[in-house]
């Protein structure tokens, strides 16, 4: 058979009874046609020459199971020689001889090289954050993330997901244990573990061999935030009022003390934020622990903190700027780094200003309820919680005045900071 002048051999065309191998001349010189077409080696290996030029290798075959004939194809020449596709199909008859399929078996073992290097313990740690950190505020997901970095990935980032065991995570952990740090090896058990969760979720590996792993470690004794009693509220006033620290340093500790948040709730207070009008502090979702906007009903004094620090800050874009870097926040500690500073190191943490109000305000009959939406905490009972998202607005608006009023009370009426003007604070050696 002629086709433009060349003769046309099929791929099985046999002389003295044996297939025509195939030679490097011969693959060499295979010219291009206007369609493609086959030159066989014999065993299954078949060369395609297509129209394009291009040679491309392939093995031909029957399914060890179903019988049906396949192809598989082993690569272009000349990046494959012609030993080596000699070479590729021999192993592919050895794993036919064991009913194995080769195609089947080689685009396993891709997946598990690919995996090796795609599925790493860094890898889906990466994926993980992306959606824990839309649940959590920005200051939580950088912990987060820190954490994992600083104690995790230098030993286990390049591990891959699929072989993560539990003693391997122990044997970096204990360390960490021993050092004392409890805290950061029960974070960082959790953390592996909803790792972990995730990649089953993900498909990424069959089971999650950390479920169980705190369990083997320390636990940390739980510690209350320190805070003052509710008879000491007078002598913290107090030494705010005469603290040698800055003015809107002081304004900050008054604020959070007054509007009963968070730190870095108060820390990253924006005027934008405040009505004052409606004498409302709106703070947004992407500010608060959890993920859910919270509403600070302002009484007259907070309002007047506020008219203090505006001739600092009113032309900015943060009611407490940094002092280094005006156009953000300061620090989540500064409040931290003042208490210390003023005697109450291992007495009080900003934090524990929430616990003096909470103390208050309970013992003074509020409703817990309300107490409990002052705090932004969320109701344990998801249900219910779910269904009950009043904000009671005007019911703590109330319990908000009577808490200012009983702050400038414990001040002596004049200890404030909207009343240093108004009287000569004395020193206390």
């Amino acid at each position: 058979m002629v086709f433009f002048g060349i003769p046309k051999q099929p791929w099985n065309t046999k002389m003295s009874g044996k297939a025509v191998r195939l030679t490097e001349a011969k693959i060499k010189n295979a010219a291009p046609r206007q369609t493609d077409y086959v030159l066989g080696d014999g065993d299954g290996l078949q060369m395609r020459v297509r129209s394009n030029g291009s040679k491309l290798w392939n093995f031909n075959y029957y399914h060890p199971v179903s019988k049906k004939r396949l192809n598989m194809g082993l690569g272009a020449y000349p990046e494959i020689a012609l030993a080596q596709a000699r070479k590729l199909t021999i192993d592919a008859r050895q794993l036919i001889a064991l009913g194995t399929d080769p195609k089947e078996h080689r685009d396993g073992t891709r997946q598990q090289q690919r995996a090796a290097s795609e599925h790493t313990l860094r890898k889906v740690a990466e994926a993980w954050f992306e959606l824990k950190k839309e649940g959590v505020t920005p200051a939580y997901a950088e912990d987060i993330w820190r954490s994992l970095t600083l104690h995790v990935f230098p030993d286990l980032g390049d591990t891959q997901i699929s072989s993560i065991t539990a003693p391997k995570v122990i044997e970096l952990l204990r360390p960490i244990e021993t050092k004392g740090s409890l805290e950061t090896v029960k974070r960082l058990s959790q953390r592996l573990n909803e790792i972990l969760t995730y990649a089953v979720n993900s498909g990424l590996t069959q089971a999650n061999p950390l479920s169980g792993i705190r369990a083997v470690f320390k636990k940390p004794k739980k510690q209350n935030m320190a805070s003052l009693s509710p008879d000491e509220l007078p002598e913290l006033m107090i030494a705010i009022s005469n603290a040698s620290i800055k003015r809107t340093t002081r304004a900050l500790i008054e604020w959070q003390l007054h509007t009963m948040t968070r730190p870095v709730e108060a820390a990253t207070t924006r005027w934008a934020d405040i009505d004052f009008e409606k004498k409302v502090w709106t703070i947004p979702a992407e500010r608060m622990k959890k993920r859910r906007p919270h509403i600070v009903p302002l009484t007259d004094h907070v309002l007047a903190i506020l008219e203090t620090v505006k001739p600092y800050s009113g032309h900015r874009e943060f009611v407490f700027p940094a002092d280094r870097n005006p156009r953000t926040h300061c620090n989540s500690q500064t409040a931290n780094m003042a208490l210390k500073r003023m005697g109450f190191a291992g007495r009080l943490v900003s934090h524990g200003m929430r616990s003096i109000a909470s103390t208050i305000l309970n013992e003074k009959g509020f409703d817990p309820e309300l107490v409990e939406v002052a705090l932004a905490h969320v109701d344990k009972n998801e249900v219910r919680a779910a269904y009950n998202r009043a904000d009671y607005v005007d019911r703590r608006r109330s319990m908000m005045e009577w808490w200012s009023d009983h702050i400038e009370k414990a001040a002596t009426g004049n200890l404030s900071i909207v009343a240093v003007g108004q009287r000569k604070v004395v020193p206390i050696r």
